[in-house]
């Protein structure tokens, strides 16, 4: 998802401890979508209760949600909101990619071959408006808040911390940067160990920190700049223009200063980019839809609510849930508002 601008910054290795005591606004949706990538079966088979219903999303919400809280992380889930009508596309695309996986999954399955079902499975995941809602229950009942975006959920976070509410985004998605992130964070909420493509073996996975404005000023550009190197090579928003990744565009526009410089020295034939989508991509990422009304508030764990919804509900193991809860009791009560009136 996104923009792979990561060859162009500094990945600085970090830990959960360096961010003991502080506050992350984690982008929902992307999380989610790599609970449910993720957290499935050796066959691909997402986790499911007795009904047959998906609780990879509950899974990873409430074990990797605890993995922070136990670190005295505070974490904040901010959920996407209405998409904006140029990423109409991009939906359209990645649904038929997931209907073109599931049926590969399929014919992997009915050939014996795992590696690959889970392979392909794991491309199939979809975040639906039942597991948003479900997720919100668990974390509600958590104590973990959480905030609804009106559009684009990794952008509120941005906004989040570029305020002061929240110390860095938690996301996979490198358009945090594009959105001012001045800190991200990957890997927070991913597993510690992930498999190698195509081979029998997995690497040891770490958080990582990226840091906007020093990797701005290594690469001698503003983040203005940055918008149009990520309009050059495509977003969720546009079609970039065809041969031009991340380290080619930075080059052009280093040379040329804007985008409009740069596509006059591109082949007319090349360029299917007019100056109004351009502007509109650019006011996406540099003037993104957000609340600024919101409530952050961690609050003690209503045991009895997680029990019913996950055990209850869903057929979690009761035994392995209260264990988990005691996790939570590591955050304070801590309390932070904003209103239009603290603006």
């Amino acid at each position: 998802m996104g923009v792979d601008l990561g060859e162009l910054f500094t990945r600085e290795p970090c830990a959960f401890e360096d961010f003991k005591d502080r506050v992350v606004a984690l982008d929902g949706y992307n999380i989610l979508h790599q609970f449910l990538s993720s957290i499935r079966q050796r066959d691909g088979t997402p986790l499911k209760d007795s009904q047959g219903r998906i609780t990879s999303h509950l899974s990873g919400l409430l074990y990797r949600t605890a993995n922070m809280a136990a670190a005295k992380i505070h974490p904040v889930y901010v959920f996407d909101g209405a998409p904006h009508p140029f990423k109409a596309r991009t939906i359209q695309q990645r649904r038929e990619r997931k209907e073109q996986a599931e049926r590969e999954w399929k014919e992997a399955l009915e050939k014996g071959d795992l590696e690959k079902a889970k392979s392909k499975a794991q491309q199939t995941s979809r975040v639906t408006t039942e597991i948003i809602e479900q997720s919100k229950q668990l974390l509600d009942a958590l104590g973990i808040p959480y905030i609804q975006a009106p559009s684009e959920g990794e952008a509120q976070a941005c906004y989040m911390v570029q305020k002061g509410d929240a110390f860095a985004v938690g996301s996979q998605d490198f358009d945090c940067l594009l959105f001012g992130a001045p800190v991200l964070i990957r890997n927070l909420t991913s597993s510690e160990k992930r498999k190698l493509p195509n081979k029998q073996a997995y690497t040891t996975v770490h958080p990582e920190r990226i840091r906007l404005e020093p990797g701005l000023q290594k690469l001698g550009i503003s983040r203005e700049q940055l918008v149009d190197i990520a309009i050059l090579i495509g977003t969720d928003f546009n079609d970039g223009v065809r041969g031009y990744g991340p380290k080619k565009s930075l080059k052009l526009l280093q040379e040329k200063g804007n985008l409009e410089n740069a596509l006059s020295t591109i082949a007319e034939t090349d360029v299917s980019l007019t100056s109004e989508e351009i502007a509109v991509v650019r006011k996406i990422f540099l003037e993104p839809a957000i609340t600024k009304e919101y409530s952050l508030q961690w609050t003690k764990p209503d045991s009895s609510a997680v029990i019913h919804l996950l055990c209850d509900e869903h057929q979690f193991s009761r035994d392995r849930i209260e264990p988990i809860l005691e996790n939570f009791s590591s955050l304070n009560q801590v309390t932070k508002q904003k209103n239009l009136f603290d603006f």
